[in-house]
């Protein structure tokens, strides 16, 4: 049996160990139920529940969520039509989200595969000053992609726009 602050106390009969836990308003907790004899700890098990749930919380918060934003077009996209993709796709990198550009192909679009390729080098190239790219053009079945991720981290990102923000002057209301 270890007692509530971690000090061991001995081998001592169930019967005994339970009263010993009731006597200091704690609950008797089966350690290690393999050993032999079996280890059991006094501890306030409500408050250890709790304590284990909050860890769990936290360590939920402080995970890393990365989504995965998809940019579609097909071949016979406009000009300005590739710079608005490319715009959007410049947010979500800035936001700190990965990004696929994906081009779809339909009927006799198949034949010209290199239509779709120069889509996205010419995506890439307007991109490629926050954007690292994680995969190269690659056909899927219809579809040619790439797959783009953030040059800095959203962690980076926050701390230079706290930077930015604290680097402006502050305006004062003196008349």
């Amino acid at each position: 049996m270890i007692d509530e602050d971690g000090k061991q106390i001995g081998v001592i009969a169930t019967r005994d160990a339970l009263e010993t836990a009731r006597q200091r308003g704690l609950d008797l907790v089966e350690v290690q139920p393999n050993a032999v004899p079996p280890v059991c700890r006094l501890m306030d098990y409500g408050r250890f529940r709790y304590e284990e749930s909050r860890k769990e919380r936290e360590s939920r918060k402080r995970a890393k969520t990365v989504a995965l934003k998809e940019i579609r077009m097909k071949p016979k996209i406009g000009e300005h039509d590739v710079e608005t993709k490319a715009r959007n796709a410049r947010r979500f990198l800035t936001a700190g989200d990965r990004v696929k550009v994906s081009v779809r192909f339909r009927g006799r679009e198949n034949l010209h595969p290199e239509i779709g390729r120069d889509l996205l080098l010419k995506m890439i190239t307007q991109l490629e000053d926050i954007a690292i790219i994680d995969q190269q053009p690659r056909s899927e079945g219809q579809d040619m992609s790439i797959l783009l991720s953030p040059k800095i981290s959203k962690e980076e990102m926050a701390e230079s726009d706290e930077t930015q923000e604290s680097d402006e002057p502050e305006e004062s209301d003196e008349s």
